[in-house]
C-alpha cells in the first residue's frame, strides 16, 4: 500500500532503545560492583591498619601513633555503613538511609568522641610527665604507606561516583580525605621527632588529630540525623 511505512522503520530505533537501556543497566551494574569491592577494600584496610598502628604506637609508646590506629578501627565501622549505604542506593537511589546506616553513624560519632577524651588524658598525662616516645620510624613509614593507599582510594571513589553521577558516593571519598589529611600529621610528627627529637611534637601531633576526631564526631551525629552529607 503506498504511503505504508515498512516495519523495521518502527521497530529498529525501539529494539536499539530496549539494547542501549540493557547496555547501560549492565554498565551501572559493573560500577557498583566495584565501589562495593572498593567499600569492602577500605574495611578491611583500616583493619590491618588499626592493629599494625596501635601495636607500635603501644610499642614504641607513640601517641599519634597509638591515636592514629585506634581512629582506623573507628573508620572500619563508618566504612561498614558506607557498604551498606552502597547496596541501598544501588537498589533504590533515591532512597534514604536505614537504621544500620544511621547507627553505624552513631556510634562512629560515640567512638570518635571517647578517642578525643583519651587523647587528650594521655596528653596531659605525658606533658606532665615530660614521656617522649621510644621511636617513631614504625610511624613515618605507616604514614607514608596510608597518605599512598588512602589517595588510590579517593581517586578510584571519585571517578566511579562521578560516572554513576551519585553524590553520596562522591561525598564518602571527599570524607575519606580526612584519612589523608590524619596521616600527614601522623608524618610530620614522626618526622620532627626522628631526626631533630622535638619535645613533645608527639603530644601535639596527638592533639591534631584530636581536632579531626571531635569534628569527624560530630558530622557523624549531623549525618545520623540526616542534616548533613559530607563537608571534608
Amino acid at each position: 500500500m503506498p504511503g505504508k511505512l515498512p516495519s523495521n522503520f518502527v521497530l529498529l530505533p525501539l529494539q536499539l532503545l530496549l539494547t542501549m537501556d540493557a547496555t547501560s543497566i549492565q554498565q551501572r551494574n559493573r560500577l557498583f560492583q566495584w565501589v562495593m569491592a572498593l567499600a569492602v577494600l577500605t574495611i578491611v584496610y583500616n583493619l590491618a591498619e588499626g592493629l599494625i598502628a596501635t601495636y607500635y604506637g603501644i610499642r614504641q609508646e607513640t601517641l599519634t601513633l597509638f591515636g592514629f590506629g585506634a581512629d582506623s578501627f573507628i573508620e572500619t565501622v563508618s566504612a561498614l555503613g558506607v557498604a551498606q549505604m552502597v547496596v541501598r542506593i544501588h537498589r533504590r537511589p533515591n532512597s534514604d538511609r536505614g537504621p544500620l546506616e544511621s547507627t553505624a553513624l552513631r556510634i562512629t560519632g560515640w567512638c570518635f568522641y571517647i578517642l578525643s577524651g583519651i587523647l587528650v588524658i594521655s596528653a596531659i598525662f605525658d606533658l606532665v610527665y615530660g614521656h617522649q616516645p621510644v621511636s617513631t620510624f614504625a610511624g613515618l613509614v605507616i604514614a607514608v604507606i596510608s597518605i599512598l593507599c588512602m589517595w588510590a582510594l579517593v581517586y578510584a571513589k571519585l571517578r566511579l561516583g562521578k560516572k554513576l553521577g551519585s553524590a553520596p558516593v562522591v561525598a564518602d571519598a571527599r570524607c575519606n580525605m580526612v584519612c589523608i589529611y590524619m596521616s600527614v600529621v601522623l608524618l610530620v610528627s614522626s618526622i620532627l621527632w626522628w631526626i631533630f627529637e622535638i619535645p613533645y611534637v608527639d603530644i601535639a601531633g596527638a592533639l591534631v588529630l584530636v581536632y579531626f576526631c571531635v569534628k569527624e564526631g560530630r558530622e557523624a551525629f549531623e549525618k545520623a540525623k540526616g542534616s548533613h552529607d559530607c563537608s571534608c
